[in-house]
């Protein structure tokens, strides 16, 4: 008999994970440093394919340990001091003088990252060739899931996934067929009441995230980080131009958090379903609920077992990676959803705080990862609080209201089918007019 209650657990332990740096530099850091560790000697020759997605979120972010942006540092600093075996924290081990050293090869050896022609939304692919050996690594699906491994013609890992892309099936010309999940055969109301009835000490480990998460709000309330936007928030409630009240607490937390870490600071935060800013949005707005309203700890871990595994439920149908901002389209739904329920909402409260937010901010773009993600992730919190407390008062969006279908599983559906169908073209457009912006005069 189908125990959904472990595989909800199960699903929570694989995608609710530490990060250091933005997650899509990160991953090619990680393929990088494992196709480094299998060819076993000095690197002549590069090729490093990825998703047009991953080009797009890494092309701007801040990198743990340097002042310097985008995805060619992160291949050094994985070439030079990474090591595979720390997953999605590969470059939190660096030592200064590996970091200096991963610049001086940023500006002295050719590094060739290029687009890959793959409706994948999380595809690496890194090509290295020695004096003697040639290493191949793949990563697709998930940012730490490899695929595929290489050494000369030992192939030492291959799951079925990768044929040089070749088994990509295409329904039409835009749409890539989607593989079926588990979150395909479950519902919002399934996955509340399982989380409900979980043992504490399941997910007692997820409340780590609360520590991570604020420590990295902390360093941005503290240092003014990025642009400012967690320190402007602090500033202006501190000078009576915001209230001191959940809306802004959500808000500066949660935007604190994205400036530090999109500065590229160099301290882990918690991801969740691939993203570390999906982490800080998920859990934050949370954090903030229980600053003004304490919490034991056991209401805690399942508030934000359903805010991961509600963010999973969406990311189900909009994609690993989109052209719309999923912090502000998924990760504050789940949040919304944790909060009402610790608001003591019913489950016509937590699906209307879920209709609330499908309403609100379904047509935030997602234009790469960045500073200016702090304004997003500040947005999205304070759209997790309102809908929950509007929810809360009896209020929400009704059946058939744009893309809000007859029930709350049917509108996250539909905001699936806009969001990996509808803005296919939406996100060539966007990583065009970034790479306009960003190209060399």
């Amino acid at each position: 008999m189908r125990d959904i209650r472990k595989e909800l657990i199960e699903m929570l332990i694989a995608e609710v994970k530490p990060a250091v740096g933005c997650t899509e530099p990160v991953a090619v850091a990680l393929a990088c440093a494992k196709a480094k560790e299998l060819l076993g000697e000095e690197i002549e020759e590069n090729r490093i394919l990825v998703s047009p997605s991953i080009y797009k979120n890494g092309m701007c972010v801040g990198i743990p340990g340097t002042d310097r942006l985008g995805l060619k540092i992160a291949v050094a600093m994985g070439f030079v001091g990474g090591y595979s075996e720390n997953g999605l924290t590969v470059l939190e081990t660096l030592s200064q003088d590996e970091v200096e050293e991963s610049e001086r090869y940023m500006d002295t050896q050719p590094i060739n990252v290029v687009p890959a022609q793959t409706k994948d939304k999380v595809f690496i692919e890194v090509d290295l060739r020695g004096k003697n050996n040639i290493a191949k690594v793949v990563i697709k699906e998930k940012h730490d899931n490899f695929v595929y491994l290489q050494k000369n013609q030992e192939v030492l890992l291959d799951t079925g996934d990768y044929n040089n892309n070749e088994e990509i099936k295409v329904a039409d010309e835009n749409v890539v067929e989607r593989k079926a999940t588990f979150m395909d055969t479950t519902n919002v109301e399934e996955i509340i009441k399982n989380v409900e009835n979980m043992n504490f000490e399941d997910i007692k480990f997820l409340l780590d995230g609360i520590t991570m998460n604020v420590e990295m709000a902390d360093y941005g309330l503290e240092n003014k980080a990025g642009i400012g936007v967690g320190f402007g928030i602090k500033k202006a409630k501190e000078e009576g131009y915001m209230a001191d009240d959940l809306m802004t607490e959500a808000m500066m937390l949660t935007a604190a958090a994205s400036d530090a870490r999109m500065a590229g600071i160099k301290m882990p935060v918690m991801s969740s379903n691939g993203s570390g800013n999906h982490g800080l949005t998920a859990i934050l707005p949370i954090v903030a609920y229980n600053n003004k309203f304490p919490q034991s700890e056991e209401r805690l871990a399942k508030a934000l077992a359903i805010s991961h595994l509600i963010t999973g439920y969406i990311k189900n149908y909009t994609g690993r990676l989109s052209a719309v901002c999923g912090c502000g389209v998924a990760a504050s739904t789940g949040s919304a959803a944790g909060i009402s329920w610790l608001m003591d909402g019913d489950m016509t409260h937590i699906k209307g705080a879920i209709e609330n937010m499908i309403a609100n901010l379904s047509g935030m773009i997602c234009d790469g990862a960045k500073a200016g993600c702090a304004l997003k992730l500040s947005s999205a919190a304070s759209a997790a609080v309102q809908s929950a407390i509007i929810a809360k008062q009896g209020f929400h969006v009704p059946p058939k209201n744009g893309i809000v279908g007859d029930r709350v599983d049917e509108s996250i559906k539909n905001l699936g089918k806009v969001s990996d169908e509808g803005m296919q073209v939406t996100d060539e457009v966007i990583i065009d007019v970034m790479n306009n912006i960003n190209k060399v005069k």
